[in-house]
């Protein structure tokens, strides 16, 4: 079953309402409140079965999640109505590649885990679009090591105050450990099998039938991130 959000309001009509005079980012903020004052026809929309699994294209717009409070709305709502619910964070590995983009990418992702307040599954996609350079440069950001990227960053910057506000967020981000990313290649199987495995864990979907033990997903993790990267790098 599909449920398409058009039904119920669109972007491009609120932004040619002549009475509201939106451009693209405030119709889409127009339309995200619009649709929190009408969950009712979400849960029209999505009934709610015994071992529902349903995902929700939510929209890119890094605002939703940090300034607005829609998104932990929905959040909200689904876990009235019994859903678990897994918040799945994906970031362009092709953006990923230095280290000034890589903290901004680990600071919004850890922006939408602090709003949402639910578990968060972090991913690099299109890792099967980097060149082979890339792919080894980027090994380093799926475990990385955050005092290290602070010399690598820091010796670009020439304001010292700059280089003392990197220094903590790099290091706020390190003694925390909160955000690490998963490599996701849509042309390995494995790299998507490996995604979903994580996210199923994280709200133990099908747990009356197999039950899964967090060191065992651990050690895949590590198993097929190593595995990955030496297929690839040797190509």
């Amino acid at each position: 079953v599909v449920s398409d959000i058009r039904e119920l309001i669109e972007v491009d009509d609120v932004m040619e309402d002549e009475s509201l005079r939106f451009g693209p980012n405030g119709g889409l903020v127009f339309c995200m409140e619009y649709f929190a004052n009408n969950f009712s026809w979400l849960e029209e929309s999505l009934g709610h079965v015994e071992d529902d699994y349903i995902l929700f294209d939510c929209p890119g717009q890094i605002e939703l999640y940090t300034h607005l409070p829609v998104m932990k709305q929905l959040v909200e709502q689904l876990q009235q109505w019994e859903f678990r619910v897994c918040g799945v964070f994906l970031v362009d590995s092709q953006f990923m590649v230095e280290s000034f983009k890589f903290i901004s990418g680990i600071l919004a992702a850890l922006s939408a885990m602090i709003s949402l307040e639910i578990p968060q599954i972090n991913i690099m996609t299109k890792m099967d679009l980097l060149s082979k350079k890339a792919k080894k440069e980027i090994e380093k950001y799926l475990d990385p090591d955050m005092y290290s990227m602070i010399e690598d960053s820091t010796n670009m910057l020439k304001s010292k105050m700059f280089k003392k506000l990197t220094k903590s967020i790099c290091g706020l981000i390190d003694d925390y450990s909160m955000v690490r990313f998963l490599p996701f290649d849509r042309s390995d199987e494995e790299s998507v099998n490996i995604v979903l495995q994580h996210i199923d864990f994280t709200i133990q979907y099908g747990e009356d039938l197999e039950f899964k033990e967090p060191k065992e997903c651990d050690e895949d993790k590590s198993a097929f991130v190593d595995e990955y990267f030496q297929d690839h790098v040797d190509e």
